[in-house]
């Protein structure tokens, strides 16, 4: 099992995180399950994973020009 310690700078940020995670995972055609996926290739945890940064900064442009 994972062991997770990072902490949300945002409290009640994880779901909707965990949320963005496998609607990105599934626009990319990446099978992310429930729990354990420690079978993907890094490849495909590197496209859901960068696809997850550039999603979070494409927000945080939005917000920080006020559209």
């Amino acid at each position: 099992m994972a062991n997770n310690n990072n902490q949300k700078v945002v409290p009640g940020a994880g779901n909707a995180l965990d949320k963005m995670k496998y609607e990105i995972a599934s626009q990319v055609g990446v099978n992310l399950k429930q729990g354990y996926n420690g079978d993907i290739s890094a490849k495909d945890a590197g496209k859901v994973g960068g696809n997850i940064t550039k999603k979070l900064i494409q927000m945080a442009e939005q917000q920080l020009s006020g559209k």
